[in-house]
């Protein structure tokens, strides 16, 4: 069994706040890419595990949703920090956080109790750690952000024990963009050719 990492920056650190933005759908791109390359490895259990942020963890678990229709082994899971995570949200936000828990083959949270301080964020951290093999995170070091504290303690932890971080930067979203860019005008092109 395999079990992964999933994470990166907020929707409101890359400026994508609507799903139809052209942003969303250049990670979700390489999202797909980089988890299908690891699907096809061998066909033993996998677990995307992730978190309920607005942003690349959900991105990523609609991604991973969408993948288990040609990926048998691929399960998904949703890892709160805390209990009602999310109610401050506005009612859109909250509906789409519950339609991917409920969506999931697996969602918990680490701490049963409301929010009460940073600790139960640093459990939530250290359980992931201690819950996946891998990291995959759509994370840049030229522009750190909220993950620069996963992927820190990411790296600590994998001072200690092999626990692979794969990062997706900027330039790779800006490659991804680029093709992206490229079919939708093709595919614009043809549209007008009928």
């Amino acid at each position: 069994m395999r079990r992964l990492w999933l994470t990166g920056y907020r929707s409101y650190e890359l400026n994508a706040f609507q799903d139809d933005d052209p942003k969303v759908a250049v990670v979700k791109r390489v999202l797909t890419q980089r988890l299908t390359s690891l699907l096809e490895e061998d066909d033993d259990e996998f677990w995307v595990i992730t978190g309920p942020q607005l942003g690349v963890e959900q991105w990523g678990a609609a991604v991973a949703l969408e993948l288990k229709k040609n990926f048998r082994q691929l399960k998904v899971a949703m890892m709160l920090p805390f209990a009602d995570f999310g109610q401050q949200w506005n009612a859109t936000n909250r509906d789409r956080l519950l339609n991917l828990r409920d969506r999931v083959d697996f969602a918990r949270e680490v701490t049963t109790k409301p929010y009460e301080s940073p600790e139960q964020l640093r459990l939530y951290q250290r359980f992931m750690l201690d819950h996946t093999d891998s990291m995959l995170m759509v994370y840049d070091l030229d522009h750190p952000g909220k993950p620069k504290y996963d992927y820190e303690l990411a790296q600590k932890y994998g001072d200690q024990q092999d626990y692979p971080v794969d990062l997706v930067d900027f330039d790779e979203l800006q490659e991804a963009a680029i093709e992206w860019g490229e079919e939708q005008r093709e595919r614009k092109l043809a549209e007008q050719d009928y």
